[in-house]
């Protein structure tokens, strides 16, 4: 009988933890951009791998890119899994692109003493909009933002003046205007009183919100360097900075360093832009760093080649692997690894050619010494000119007056110049 309880009692246990409910936990306190698009999606990926029922998002931004903005608005709608946003903590707000997030969210929320709205397209410059551009970013913001809000049931009237007017509301207000669901004392009383709750997802399928134990999603490595990057300004500078040396490095041929940190800079800029999604920005750096490290091996780079493929692989690998989509990441200790050995590497490789290169300058000296030379032309009164020695043709300089056909020994060599005597 005590056995056959204990199994019982292992059995319920097993089921019972195997029925846990779960929350995917994450934070967003900087700008919206490609950083958090890429970060969203891989929170999302983490709770279906851990078959969580939610996903909660701790918001305090000043808004930012809104072609980020529309690719993360797109990822929520399309989610089986709803998504509880939350502006906190007291004091913070969700101005601008965080506004248009959370009207997308299935529940949102803000702490008490925080602010939503003011969502107008500006330029990321800073600049004055032409009224027709204003025009036309305003309307179809507009547009956008009345379907989406339509889909949650919320207030079409505050969704169209954050835009049109940039009117921003404290939380209190914008709950008494339905802008949002919930005014909450702390983010614990936020995810009770959104515990239950009767949300819309894929379109069609409504489901009641389940709220388990958080597991936070942290930002990594690979999210600090892409929210590097990805701020709109920072790129557009990188962008055309990356040009510029690019352009240097063509009308220049030989520089290497521009060419190095162009390239570089122009792969980073275009997963800053949405252009290259990010594992094929890191495998495309990978392979520029690698073609950077071979070239090191055959041109005279003074190791800009070397270091400069160096960073590259590293970011690479940063942005190669995605343990919710591959269900593998390579640990910060393995890349380090290996590009350490690669930089070990490539280093004995470059010793051992300047080696081999000085030795074989040593051999050329020594050879140099050992045959006469025949001069052929002269000039400054025969102490410059050129002679013919061992089938070529070197400059030389000399004490002595030197005359065409007058045979020659080699006493030294200056570069590509010889010091020579006249044999008597």
């Amino acid at each position: 009988m005590k056995n056959l309880a204990l199994f019982l009692c292992v059995l319920f246990l097993g089921t019972f933890k195997a029925q846990a409910n779960c929350t995917v936990g994450v934070t967003i306190n900087e700008a919206i951009s490609a950083s958090t698009t890429d970060y969203l999606e891989r929170a999302e990926k983490r709770a279906k791998e851990k078959k969580c029922d939610s996903i909660y998002v701790r918001m305090n931004t000043p808004g930012g890119s809104l072609q980020s903005t529309r690719l993360i608005v797109e990822r929520i709608l399309a989610s089986p899994i709803p998504y509880l946003c939350l502006i906190t903590p007291s004091g913070g707000h969700a101005g601008s692109a965080g506004a248009i997030i959370l009207q997308a969210c299935h529940v949102n929320g803000g702490v008490v003493a925080t602010n939503i709205g003011a969502a107008t397209p500006i330029l990321g410059t800073g600049e004055k909009t032409p009224e027709d551009l204003r025009k036309k970013l305003v309307n179809d913001t507009v547009s956008w933002m009345e379907g989406v809000t339509r889909l949650r049931g919320r207030s079409l009237k505050f969704s169209k003046e954050i835009v049109t007017e940039a009117r921003a509301l404290s939380v209190e207000d914008a709950v008494k205007e339905k802008a949002l669901d919930i005014l909450a004392g702390n983010e614990i009383d936020f995810l009770q009183k959104a515990q239950g709750r009767i949300v819309l997802v894929d379109e069609k399928k409504e489901l009641a919100v389940k709220v388990g134990d958080l597991q936070e999603f942290t930002p990594d490595l690979r999210y600090k360097v892409l929210s590097f990057i990805a701020d709109p300004e920072f790129a557009y500078l990188l962008f055309m900075g990356s040009l510029a040396l690019l352009y240097v490095e063509i009308t220049h041929p030989g520089m290497i360093a521009p060419g190095v940190i162009g390239g570089i800079g122009l792969l980073l800029s275009l997963v800053a832009f949405h252009k290259l999604d990010v594992a094929w920005g890191g495998l495309a750096l990978i392979l520029l760093g690698i073609a950077f490290l071979v070239l090191e091996i055959f041109l005279p780079s003074f190791g800009a080649l070397g270091i400069g493929g160096l960073i590259a692989v590293f970011v690479g690998s940063l942005f190669l692997f995605d343990a919710q989509t591959t269900g593998y990441t390579l640990p910060l200790s393995l890349i380090i690894s290996v590009v350490s050995v690669l930089g070990l590497f490539f280093l004995a490789v470059g010793y051992l050619a300047v080696k081999t290169i000085r030795h074989k300058s040593s051999d050329v000296d020594s050879d140099l010494t050992k045959v006469d030379g025949i001069v052929v032309t002269i000039e400054a009164n025969g102490h410059r000119g050129q002679i013919q020695i061992m089938g070529e043709t070197w400059k030389f300089v000399s004490e002595d007056s030197l005359k065409e056909n007058d045979r020659v020994h080699v006493t030294a060599r200056q570069g590509l110049t010889l010091n020579v005597k006249k044999v008597k």
